[in-house]
């Protein structure tokens, strides 16, 4: 009971989860439409009012998330590059920028998503391997059918699987003939016609006729059970560029604020815009660098 109480925990939370990221993604879409829209403005009107009305709407749209992440970052103590992404955001929301403000907020939001929803997609996998992973098998004890634990067969066992019934192992048909839906094993659109001799796969859906099986492979053993830690080992599995990333961003971030904070401290009294152009400029290098190192960690 608990396990299923788990089960259904976990997939409401997925849900939520996909829910959220739907609608980061239509926020997304939206700010990315005002702030092309802004862009041409620039170009179509005089009046700077158009565009840099687009592009405070756009701006706000998509850097108040982020500025919120950073802040509650900030307070959970954990550095990450959301602080400077916030941080490039707001200072050139501050010096009149919308456009580029809402520019840079964008990128960041469109790597971000990219990388949730890969995430999403590969736990959904899990999620729908679960869902077919039968639970339940007739096994066949002297002649009688004995309803038993799928988990709990073992090569050699005899189970019996009716029309409609889930494959509860991999094995070889010791008698019957059927028709087999095993599209979530091999692909294949169409229905297998099954006979004596032939393999079966656990979790394919047994169409028309009854079949005795000899179990060869149950459990984590199956070929369901073997995609299904594949799938868990590659959502685990970090690369050594994973591991250097986490190692050097607790510090990176307090360091480019550092410099940021002496270079304006150094160029703050002779030409206030062109020092404040200065530390954006490094907030944005310095995020683009860390993001490009995490591109190459996502692909």
């Amino acid at each position: 009971m608990a396990t299923a109480h788990s089960h259904v925990s976990d997939n409401l939370q997925l849900e939520s989860q996909t829910g959220q990221v739907s609608l980061q993604i239509i926020a997304t879409l939206l700010g990315g439409v005002l702030l092309v829209c802004s862009i041409f403005a620039r170009f179509l009107f005089d009046n700077e009012f158009y565009y840099q009305s687009l592009g405070l709407l756009s701006a706000l749209l998509l850097g108040v998330p982020l500025i919120w992440v950073a802040i509650k970052d900030l307070l959970s103590g954990h550095a990450h590059m959301n602080e400077l992404v916030a941080l490039a955001v707001l200072a050139a929301m501050v010096q009149g920028w919308y456009t580029e403000a809402a520019a840079i907020a964008f990128f960041m939001i469109i790597s971000v998503l990219i990388e949730n929803r890969t995430a999403l997609g590969a736990r959904a996998s899990i999620e729908s391997l679960i869902r077919i992973t039968p639970t339940r098998a007739s096994k066949l004890v002297n002649g009688n059918e004995v309803e038993t634990e799928a988990k709990d067969l073992k090569p050699g066992d005899i189970v019996r699987v009716k029309p409609g019934d889930n494959i509860p192992a991999d094995g070889l048909i010791q008698s019957g003939n059927s028709t087999v839906n095993q599209a979530n094993i091999t692909g294949e659109s169409i229905p297998a016609d099954k006979q004596e001799g032939d393999e079966v796969f656990g979790g394919t859906i047994n169409l028309t006729g009854v079949m005795d099986i000899t179990v060869t492979k149950a459990g984590s053993d199956t070929t369901l059970g073997r995609v299904k830690e594949m799938i868990l080992q590659a959502e685990r599995t970090r690369i050594p560029i994973a591991r250097l990333i986490d190692r050097y961003a607790a510090w990176y971030t307090p360091t480019i604020l550092m410099l940021v904070g002496i270079t304006l401290f150094f160029t703050l009294q002779s030409e206030t815009q062109d020092a404040w152009n200065r530390a954006i400029s490094m907030l944005v290098i310095a995020w683009s660098t860390m993001s490009r190192k995490e591109a190459v960690w996502f692909l």
